[in-house]
């Protein structure tokens, strides 16, 4: 198992992988992972040739006073628990990476910024969709795999 911390990095081994014929299943993490979180894991082992799973607490999903900072976070422990189900890959870049300075690319819903929990936290959606899209460009998967 690789733990990758930079997106230039992951993306040169995601599209060295696609020319090679790998189908790439992806599982989208915060981290803290759990019994969830692996069985996601599980199931992408079954459908692709290679798992990738990032670990990402992502900034944009949180609002003001909510709890980012406050967050769990041990990559050790988590990438301990990915390496006994044999993932390939853990992305785990770091805010910077994700969100250069000057970045200002946003995906918008404006249906679920309004409702569910959109609506009790402003921006939490618009958070949710960046990352997945900057995540899905990055790692190119062939499966995603969700909670």
């Amino acid at each position: 198992m690789e733990i990758v911390r930079r997106t230039h990095i992951m993306q040169q081994i995601a599209l060295n992988l696609k020319k090679k014929g790998n189908k790439i299943g992806f599982v989208p993490t915060m981290g803290a992972l759990h019994f969830g979180h692996l069985s996601l894991v599980r199931k992408s082992n079954q459908i692709s040739h290679t798992t990738v799973v990032s670990i990402f607490v992502n900034p944009l999903q949180f609002g003001a006073g909510e709890d980012f900072d406050r967050y769990p976070r041990d990559l050790t422990k988590d990438a301990e628990a990915l390496k006994e189900l044999n993932v390939d890959y853990v992305f785990a870049p770091e805010i910077s990476g994700m969100y250069p300075e000057g970045f200002s690319t946003e995906i918008i819903n404006s249906t679920l910024g309004n409702i569910l929990c959109g609506k009790s936290r402003p921006g939490h959606f618009k958070g949710v969709l960046t990352i997945v899209a900057k995540l899905f460009n990055i790692i190119q998967p062939d499966f995603a795999i969700f909670g």
